[in-house]
């Protein structure tokens, strides 16, 4: 090899010849020219005069904010210039001609053009005729005609594809089609219909319509089940260039456009798109707590920055993890007019494959065995729902769906060869919740990866000396222990665990776990007898850098005196389960009288142990395991004290009204014994701000920090300003404030 070669060859170009005639329309952003006029033959002595045939003067596509279009189509909102629609449903035009128009006598249509080589039979070139002679794909009418000006309602198919269309005038001669030259202020946007009844994505609740669409304002849980954090995200699907920035994912997927009017597949192709694991998706996700490449997770406030950056960059942008995922694709979810939202599943299991099991094995002393126990249980993981009907399914599997954008499995064991390469598509879903919930798991995509999710048991299992393992404790009710989402129309959250799985112990609950084994889910088979001595470890709240008590709890309901040796083990532990170190060890022994109940274990733990160990979610996992000397039987209990951060202080100072200058004031104080350095502060608010951002290089202990931001509101109505601070020794932390901006 010379010293001018590349070390690596790039692979080798694709073409399609010998497999389609074409290649295949796959880019909303290619167009061809169509031509001003189409002979009908051949004309050998040039084009023929014209001039005694109708001709175009403007066509005024009603494409402003307050016109009759994007009101009556829930489309006002969006910070674009060009007309938006919704399948399904009318809006209108003015052509206004160079004389009057004689329906008898004049014929034209208006016509519709998608991708690069548009095509009746595939749906991307549709002409609409306005006079009944002329049957068309979408309907077309006459609303009004006075003079020389025609106000034309047009209504896309329910099913059409959705995208950004080019759209010509067309006056048919008997030499041939003459059109209008391409104009870019004519282009429409077709997006899905919520509100048409023929659309598959229709939604029949008002409500939850304005919620799960319209929308801006986001609330994410984190955190624990027991002890449930939130925070605010802009989801800012209508802020400028986010809708293009939209269309741009699926063009870079190479989606085909024939594709582009099924949420099933729109929503599939996403859910691969938004991360970069096998195809330079939007984001690239990072665990490990260097972000010095990138932004942390924690400090992202919203959808916009993180899109319009990869549209312009054609890059994935770092970094993100399960609720960034969650939140930026719900972000394309409702821009695209797919009904969406964010769930959190509290503890949530993984590395399972899909059997129902998550193993915790111990030594035969009933020590956790750190080396052999290799699955996790999430605190909590973010995914999405999207609602469309299902008519690949049967009957009843429609409405909301699980998507999920965060890398963690390969799509149903999906594998594609391409050349000689091998591409693994993470990806998952949409998969029916109400498959989910009863057991159906043949039905795709993904949904026994879901069902494990929410309904593995976590099992014990202590290691023999011979290195068999043996079943010691089951807990059934754990893993899935509450799935959350914003509640319609406020900042309250909303319990839809019973949507996912029946109430632990019921009879349905047992028919549906039958069910799901039917299918290939394993479980857990063996049922060790329930013993006389409990465990529990009460919740404790604590803030970042408070010393705490951790008590253990024990009732001995036998009428004999029970020895227990006990193992608690204090670790700090990233959001997915995985541990990073271990703080604290103890072994106390207890002896508990007959008959006895609360007996506590008192556990001090001091902040400096955990403090120089925290990483970015300040979670610390404490674990309790144990074995009655007279019974043999193993107890345990689990907790996770998630810290609290220090609030961040947003204020607004000014008139709220549109136009009118204001100010954002955001204010910090560093509560802790030890300085702050690369503070990160960013602050946002749909219809008020774009993403702002400051760096603060050090905030010593007690010192404050003060930033002053001016804006202007964009539009009227209420709204709120959100603001993260972000740091390597202290994440999420955040404000908000709210606004009422006047017209």
């Amino acid at each position: 090899m010379s010293d001018n070669e590349p070390a690596t060859k790039p692979p080798p170009k694709v073409f399609h010849r010998g497999r389609t005639a074409t290649p295949v329309a796959n880019s909303n952003a290619d167009k061809k020219e169509v031509p001003e006029f189409e002979p009908f033959g051949l004309m050998p002595r040039g084009p023929p005069p014209l001039i005694e045939f109708l001709d175009i003067w403007e066509v005024d596509m009603l494409q402003t904010q307050s016109g009759v279009n994007k009101p009556q189509h829930n489309t006002h909102v969006y910070a674009n210039d060009r007309l938006i629609v919704r399948r399904g449903q009318e809006f209108q035009l003015k052509v206004t001609f160079d004389r009057a128009y004689k329906p008898s006598e004049d014929q034209f249509a208006v016509e519709f053009v998608i991708g690069a080589s548009p095509q009746f039979n595939k749906g991307t070139y549709i002409p609409v005729f306005v006079n009944k002679e002329r049957q068309s794909p979408w309907p077309g009418r006459v609303v009004d005609s006075t003079d020389n000006v025609v106000t034309l309602g047009i209504t896309p198919a329910p099913d059409c594809i959705v995208g950004k269309w080019r759209v010509y005038l067309a006056v048919m001669t008997p030499y041939g089609i003459r059109r209008t030259k391409w104009d870019e202020t004519r282009d429409v946007y077709i997006l899905f219909n919520p509100w048409a009844p023929a659309d598959s994505v229709f939604l029949d609740d008002y409500n939850e319509r304005l919620e799960c669409v319209l929308n801006e304002l986001g609330v994410i849980y984190h955190g624990a089940f027991d002890d449930v954090a939130e925070r605010p995200w802009n989801f800012g699907q209508f802020d400028y260039g986010v809708l293009d920035a939209c269309l741009f994912i699926l063009d870079k997927a190479s989606m085909p456009i024939t594709n582009r009017g099924d949420p099933i597949k729109v929503t599939r192709i996403a859910s691969a798109m938004l991360n970069s694991r096998d195809d330079d998706g939007v984001l690239e996700g990072n665990w490990g707590g260097d972000y010095t490449y990138g932004v942390a997770p924690t400090s992202w406030t919203g959808s916009s920055e993180i899109l319009l950056q990869y549209s312009s960059s054609k890059r994935p942008v770092c970094y993100a993890q399960c609720w960034v995922y969650a939140a930026v694709f719900n972000t394309f979810l409702r821009c695209l007019g797919i009904p969406g939202r964010v769930v959190t599943n509290f503890f949530s299991a993984h590395d399972n494959n899909g059997n129902l099991r998550t193993d915790i094995i111990l030594d035969d002393n009933g020590k956790i065995d750190r080396l052999r126990t290799v699955d996790t249980i999430w605190n909590y993981h973010c995914w999405n729902e999207c609602y469309m009907t299902r008519p690949d399914l049967p009957p009843g599997f429609g409405g909301w769906q699980v998507v999920d954008a965060t890398p963690q499995e390969t799509s149903d064991g999906e594998v594609v060869t391409l050349l000689l390469s091998v591409v693994r598509m993470y990806r998952c879903g949409p998969a029916s919740v109400h498959a989910i919930k009863h057991g159906q798991l043949c039905y795709q995509f993904d949904a026994p990866f879901v069902f494990a999710e929410v309904n593995s048991d976590v099992v014990f299992k202590s290691r023999n000396r011979d290195g068999t393992l043996s079943t010691v404790k089951v807990n059934t009710s754990h893993v899935g222990r509450m799935v959350l989402t914003k509640a319609q129309g406020q900042d309250t959250r909303r319990d839809i665990t019973d949507h996912y799985k029946f109430s632990e112990g019921s009879p349905e609950e047992r028919t549906v776990l039958e069910k799901a084994e039917e299918y290939g889910s394993e479980r857990e088979k063996a049922s060790p007898p329930k013993g006389d001595v409990e465990l529990v470890m009460p919740l404790v709240e604590v803030r970042v850098g408070d010393s705490f008590e951790l008590k253990l709890v024990l009732d001995n309901a036998s009428d004999q005196a029970r020895s227990v040796d006990m193992y608690v083990s204090g670790n700090v532990v990233y959001y997915t389960g995985v541990t990073s170190s271990e703080f604290l060890f103890k072994s106390p022994e207890m002896t508990l009288g007959p008959k006895k109940a609360g007996k506590e274990v008192v556990i001090p733990v001091p902040s400096k142990d955990y403090m120089r160990q925290l990483v970015e979610q300040a979670n610390l996992h404490f674990i309790a395991t144990g074995k009655v000397k007279e019974t043999g039987q193993i107890i345990s209990a689990m907790r996770v004290v998630t810290l609290h951060t220090p609030k961040l202080s947003v204020e607004v100072s000014g008139q709220a009204k549109v136009g009118e200058k204001m100010l954002a004031i955001i204010k910090f104080t560093n509560p802790f014994k030890f300085n702050l350095e690369d503070v990160n502060v960013r602050v946002e608010g749909p219809g008020v701000m774009s993403p702002k951002h400051k760096h603060y290089s050090l905030v010593t202990p007690g010192s404050s920090l003060t930033w002053t931001e001016h804006f202007h509101p964009r539009r009227a109505g209420p709204t709120k300003l959100m603001a993260s601070l972000d740091c390597a020794a202290l994440r999420q932390v955040y404000g908000q404030v709210e606004l009422a901006v006047e017209p």
